[in-house]
């Protein structure tokens, strides 16, 4: 097992063998900054509620903004930013935005943070 440790683990660590394994199953730092980007765009309440309002149906700005009681060009700005976060989509009709999630993963990161946050 010895040549599976680097020299700084087996110089400083009182388990090298668990640090190197570590080490080696680091995520690449662009992965690291483009989730850390996504929780932080997660991280704002309004976004959130956005998210949940179309996690049952797709909608346009203006039905956000009244269902939130919010002005619509502060509802389009964090469309905006969850477009941008690949978050949200939408599709136009006429002259009309529709927007949905993007995808079932953001359906199963609401749904589990839910249940993160109910459990006991």
């Amino acid at each position: 097992m010895k040549e599976l440790l680097c020299d700084m683990c087996e110089e400083h660590c009182e388990h090298p063998e668990t640090v190197c394994r570590a080490k080696a199953e680091l995520l690449p730092e662009n992965t690291v900054q483009q989730l850390a980007e996504t929780f932080k765009i997660l991280g704002d309440g309004t976004r959130i509620k956005i998210l949940h309002l179309l996690t049952n149906r797709e909608m346009c700005v203006c039905d956000i903004a009244e269902a939130l009681s919010m002005g619509q060009s502060a509802i389009s700005h964090q469309l905006r930013v969850l477009r941008g976060a690949r978050l949200v989509k939408f599709r136009r009709d006429g002259k009309e935005a529709w927007y949905s999630l993007d995808d079932d993963h953001v359906v199963d990161l609401m749904r589990q943070g839910l249940e993160h946050i109910s459990h006991e």
